[in-house]
């Protein structure tokens, strides 16, 4: 490998730790849009910090991150990016729009913080197998679905404390871009899933419920694959 070539790698690895880390500042645009109660630029902002979480690994691959710059953690980039996307900026918005009273939503938003804490760090969050173990923390998809389908607080405080509770049942989740089994089937429904989530936040404030109600075909899917696979791993 000559000098040049060494450094156009550096060069890339380092870029693609950027790419990664702007997933901090597209979650700190997000939050600044739901304090300024702009429900649809929070929830867009949460949907490009997915896809920026949804490449970048691949790209991380590609670049070899871990070779080229040993010194960077890029995977612990990622978990904290993760846990403002994912968790800290789903809870402000449950707490900004009234999806939950202030003090319920300041108790069960803590809980939901408190326990996806332990889902990122937990020594088996990751398997090497490439399942997530408990419920990886996909709070943002879960927020949007409870928001756009106008459920009530009775309803998001069941929902946000039993998935809570699933992130300390160790049974494994589909890692959609490493799972190999139906791979190519997973990510061309979660592709096809994407436009429906995308219609949906476009449409927002007013609520596609109907859209909503069709687009969980995937989050079914995402779900009894993953109970299928862990009873196949356990058998």
């Amino acid at each position: 490998m000559t000098a040049e070539t060494a450094k156009r790698g550096r060069i890339g690895a380092w870029l693609v730790h950027l790419y990664t880390a702007s997933g901090a500042a597209i979650g700190f645009a997000g939050i600044a849009a739901a304090l300024a109660l702009n429900i649809r630029l929070a929830f867009v902002a949460m949907f490009v910090a997915t896809l920026v979480d949804a490449t970048d690994g691949l790209l991380a691959r590609r670049a070899r991150v871990k070779e080229v710059l040993p010194q960077i953690d890029g995977a612990r980039i990622d978990d904290l990016v993760d846990y403002v996307t994912f968790v800290v900026l789903p809870m402000i918005i449950v707490l900004q729009f009234r999806m939950l009273s202030a003090p319920v939503a300041v108790v069960i938003g803590g809980a939901v913080l408190v326990c996806s804490l332990y889902g990122f760090v937990a020594p088996d969050a990751k398997t090497a197998d490439h399942f997530f173990t408990g419920f990886p923390s996909y709070w943002n998809i879960v927020v949007l679905y409870l928001y756009v389908m106008g459920a009530g607080p009775a309803v998001t405080a069941a929902v946000l404390v039993g998935l809570c509770a699933l992130i300390f049942v160790r049974i494994g989740y589909v890692y959609p871009s490493r799972t190999p089994t139906l791979m190519r089937t997973t990510l061309a429904l979660s592709a096809l899933w994407a436009v429906a989530v995308a219609a949906m936040i476009w449409m927002l404030p007013a609520r596609a419920t109907t859209l909503a109600i069709l687009s969980l075909f995937f989050p079914v899917y995402y779900f009894v694959l993953s109970v299928v696979l862990q009873i196949r791993r356990t058998a």
